[in-house]
């Protein structure tokens, strides 16, 4: 009978569980993430509707104490959390990756806010917002899924030299399309490549940063994403409006400067 002996890595088994410990806590920051943002979206919308039986908001001596105030703690408690409790507890790191999604939540539930230094939250400039939490849910949604940021897993096989270079073009590709003002397409090209490429290669959208600084008043180029901009872009817009603010609520209120 033949006996084979059977040696395991000490170094393989630890990146496996190392793997698997991140992808818990990012599991657990992603759950905080969508958990919360749905539950501070039902609370201040019971608030505009001006429910009797639900709080309102918190305003100790008039002053009006913003979500983001309560996020920005909880990111705090949860990033030193992670820093300072050791490796081997398990559970007390989950917790503080649960609590920086929650933070994360209510920080950027109010990222319109911050921008623009007046409270636009229900207004037109407000969807802003919900847009920076759709955005951190999808690329911690790629993530979770198994993406890599600027796709270094798919390069593995490349020599020393290629390697860089293929980081360095997807990179690249990324910054062009949020130049051409492809948000959605240059930042989640930081995970997936290949995909800034298209963002990229294409025209455009009016009134980005490179339709500014290279499309001529009168050029073709600009009349041509002008129509895209109006056949294509707007109605996908407006689905993804209504979508949203099925979610998040509607956003009607004049912007008072």
């Amino acid at each position: 009978m033949r006996t084979e002996a059977v040696f395991h890595h000490p170094g393989r088994a630890a990146g496996v569980d190392a793997a698997s410990t991140g992808s818990s806590r990012l599991l657990f920051f992603f759950l905080g993430l969508v958990i919360t943002f749905v539950l501070i979206r039902i609370s201040v919308r019971l608030i505009r509707a001006r429910v009797r039986w639900w709080p309102g908001n918190i305003t100790p001596g008039g002053t009006h104490i913003h979500h983001v105030v309560f996020g920005t703690v909880f990111v705090l408690l949860g990033g030193v959390a992670g820093l300072a409790v050791p490796d081997d507890s398990h559970g007390l790191r989950l917790g503080a990756a649960a609590l920086l999604g929650v933070g994360a939540a209510l920080v950027l539930d109010e990222f319109a806010l911050i921008l623009h230094l007046r409270d636009v939250y229900w207004t037109e400039n407000g969807r802003l917002s919900v847009d920076a939490v759709f955005l951190a849910i999808g690329m911690t949604g790629l993530l979770l899924l198994g993406a890599r940021p600027l796709g270094y897993d798919d390069f593995s096989a490349l020599d020393g030299t290629a390697r860089p270079t293929v980081l360095l073009g997807n990179l690249v590709f990324a910054v062009l399309s949020l130049l051409k003002g492809k948000i959605w397409t240059g930042l989640l090209g930081l995970l997936v490549p290949g995909l800034p490429v298209v963002g990229a290669v294409r025209l455009a959208r009016p009134g980005s940063p490179w339709a500014r600084w290279r499309y001529r008043a009168d050029s073709r180029k600009l009349r041509r994403a002008s129509r895209r901009e109006a056949r294509v872009r707007q109605p996908t817009i407006r689905v993804k409006i209504r979508f949203q603010e099925f979610i998040s609520g509607r956003h009607d209120l004049p912007d008072e400067r």
